[in-house]
């Protein structure tokens, strides 16, 4: 999969997700550091990406515009070392894959995964 992870989150996620074979970048590697995350979220639809997070405020955007895109997972998770993280992401992504491609907000949390459709919003 194709990832664009925030600035609210380690720059170690995309190298760890791009170490488990996917295409992952870091915002402050394209330049989009102090960016807006409006534009974040346009970068992401542009290159078909899923933004990493831990920002509400991008499930926020997608909600009040009605947009479809992109996907947003957002991290609620109690231990924010990088490979608690990275090891989260790999597990979610084998119960939520199929639903980045279609549009969605996934909430990763220590307990459970929450997936939110943005489709009909």
């Amino acid at each position: 999969m194709r990832f664009l992870v925030d600035q609210a989150v380690s720059w170690q996620i995309a190298r760890d997700l791009k170490a488990a074979g996917h295409d992952a970048v870091h915002v402050r590697d394209i330049g989009l550091a102090a960016a807006n995350d409006e534009s974040v979220l346009q970068r992401a639809v542009e290159e078909r990406r899923v933004v990493i997070t831990q920002d509400t405020d991008f499930g926020t955007l997608l909600t009040t515009t009605g947009a479809r895109r992109p996907s947003v997972i957002l991290l609620r998770l109690r231990d924010g070392r990088p490979e608690v993280y990275t090891r989260a992401l790999l597990e979610s992504l084998r119960a939520t894959q199929e639903d980045l491609q279609q549009g969605v907000i996934v909430v990763v949390g220590d307990a459970a995964i929450r997936i939110r459709r943005l489709s009909g919003i």
